[in-house]
């Protein structure tokens, strides 16, 4: 890295601190690097917004690694290298007759570092990305490649899927896949905040993926995207009308931005995702925080978000309701149970939003929140440890692939303990 290099994440909100940037060819590189002793931590897409990738010691990026794929004999799993992103994945799927059970809001974002946080997607019966994994490669503190199998591994494969780069730099993943499929695509606007309280859930369960958008100034949601795989005739959706032309999440931004929204059907990777991965994804100028609650919680925390929205509004450009099935991953934000989750996208100014976060997480706090790993919180490390079963278990988990810190920073030593 030059001296005048700067390496930012995606929002330009941290500027990381590493003293070199490294760009290996070959897994043995990437051995050699780590085997020095570090600090090594790995830059996946940047797409987070906090310090959990920051380093002064190496930062690594794991794309010029060679690609993998490599479809499984039965095809139902593919295994891929830890630098491919999701629009690269999804499109040489596709081409197999093969998709993903669901892919999240940006196909931009690193498969690996997607996984690390248990970035999710939307859907009832759709679990986070990361509960698509079978098996994971990763090279541990002392250098040496270290697998875990979903079929053998047991409790150590689901306390490493969700691993925050604690654990070590993931090489390779393989992924459950399922025969491809169609989607179609639909938005309606002006969806009354009374149909919430009588229809939530049928609301929420009215397609393969379902996602509300509001700006909390009204009372009303502002947009409800379906995505679904059978068509929708009615111009009505539980009181909401079919919007008139193309919408973006974010007000104010191009709608060609966006996946199509006009209910024909499409690939699945040209539906799942709200943007296209021909264009800046979401605004580019923002932070963002999300925090996941019982999904049974839902109305309440919409209430106590909404008794607020005076206070968060001025600084929040969007924010999106959605669900997340339960998984069995020891540090997934839905770990053993149904999720709502509330994702909000604020305006990249931190001093004017951290209060309102402040505030927000006062609000949720009775529901039990667990924020979203790689987005802005303020909620206290112990707080959050609190609300996973096994996070001791994690820290042993950690201690034996990385003994002597390697793969540690200030963000991972604040939410270890």
């Amino acid at each position: 890295m030059s001296d005048n290099e700067r390496v930012t994440n995606w929002a330009g909100n941290i500027v990381f601190g590493a003293r070199r940037l490294h760009r290996p060819e070959t897994v043995e590189q990437v051995q050699e690097l780590v085997a020095g002793g570090g600090p090594v931590k790995v830059l996946g897409s940047g797409h987070s917004f906090n310090r959990m990738a920051d380093t002064t010691g190496d930062l690594v990026s794991l794309a010029a690694l060679p690609r993998v794929f490599e479809v499984g004999p039965y095809h139902n799993s593919v295994r891929i290298d830890g630098g491919m992103r999701y629009g690269e994945l999804a499109g040489r799927l596709d081409a197999e007759g093969l998709a993903l059970h669901n892919m999240a809001s940006l196909p931009h974002i690193s498969v690996a570092g997607a996984i690390a946080t248990a970035t999710h997607g939307s859907g009832q019966h759709n679990g986070n990305l990361a509960t698509a994994v079978s098996a994971i490669e990763f090279i541990g503190g002392d250098g040496k490649l270290v697998t875990l199998r979903r079929d053998g591994d047991g409790d150590n494969f689901c306390g490493a899927v969700v691993g925050l780069g604690a654990l070590g730099v993931v090489t390779s993943l393989t992924l459950d896949v399922v025969p491809a499929f169609e989607l179609r695509q639909y938005v309606y606007d002006d969806l009354p905040r009374a149909s919430l309280d009588t229809d939530l859930d049928a609301i929420l369960g009215a397609g393969y993926s379902v996602s509300l958008f509001t700006n909390w100034t009204s009372r009303d949601i502002t947009m409800a995207w379906l995505k679904r795989r059978t068509e929708l005739t009615s111009d009505d959706f539980h009181g909401a009308h079919r919007a008139d032309g193309p919408r973006h999440p974010v007000p104010g931004m191009p709608a060609h931005n966006s996946t199509d929204q006009s209910g024909e059907p499409g690939a699945w990777h040209t539906r799942l995702p709200h943007f296209r991965m021909e264009f800046t994804p979401s605004s580019g100028q923002e932070l963002q925080s999300e925090y996941h609650l019982p999904r049974e919680r839902a109305l309440e925390a919409i209430d106590a978000v909404a008794a607020i929205g005076g206070h968060i509004s001025p600084v929040l450009q969007i924010c999106e309701l959605r669900t997340i099935a339960a998984d069995d991953l020891w540090l997934s934000p839905n770990y053993q149970r149904d999720t709502f989750a509330l994702h909000f996208t604020w305006v990249a100014d931190a001093d004017a939003v951290l209060p309102a976060v402040a505030r927000l997480e006062e609000a949720l706090a009775p529901f039990d929140p667990r924020p979203h790993w790689g987005k802005v919180f303020t909620t206290d490390p112990s707080t959050v440890r609190a609300q996973y079963e096994h996070f001791a278990d994690f820290v042993a988990l950690v201690r034996q692939h990385d003994p002597n810190g390697v793969f540690s920073n200030p963000y991972l030593q604040a939410i270890l303990g």
